[in-house]
């Protein structure tokens, strides 16, 4: 049987699916408040030209816009890829209640470079799902080596 884990965070991959298709490193969030998805994001620093427009920090925005209110206490955010230490920095600052994301990130990854940013009570689960962020962000990055080293596709 399905988690919920596991339905929302597949609701985050495509939103990292969306990413991709828009030449965005695949990354993807949805934030749930209540057993309801009420924000999604991905990955828009190339579309914005702005290397703070992480999926992460699209889906808080537009949970705060949502709820009137920059506190997300009662909410659970989900993300495809570890959240990296500017993420994680927002997500404790949002107090966000709990964070699910799928892929470690074993260069960026907040868990190396900031374990203490997230608020004290946010409780984290990691892995779900994480073989589909991880096979998304290869073939992207994947696809960027072709196109970079031979022109085109």
């Amino acid at each position: 049987m399905e988690t919920k884990d596991t339905f929302y965070m597949q609701k985050a991959l495509e939103e990292a699916q969306r990413a991709y298709e828009q030449d965005e490193i695949p990354v993807g969030a949805v934030v749930v408040c209540g057993d309801r998805i009420i924000a999604r994001g991905h990955n828009l620093t190339e579309t914005l030209n702005d290397v703070t427009a992480h999926a992460e920090m699209q889906a808080i925005t537009a949970a705060a816009n949502y709820l009137g209110g920059k506190y997300l206490t009662e909410c659970t955010l989900y993300v495809t890829l570890e959240p990296c230490a500017m993420c994680a920095g927002a997500i404790g600052w949002a107090q966000v209640r709990r964070l699910v994301y799928g892929a470690m990130d074993e260069k960026k990854g907040y868990h190396l470079l900031a374990p203490d940013a997230l608020h004290p009570k946010t409780e984290v689960t990691g892995g779900i799902e994480a073989d589909k962020a991880e096979k998304l962000l290869k073939d992207f990055f994947r696809k960027k080596r072709l196109t970079n080293n031979h022109g085109t596709l």
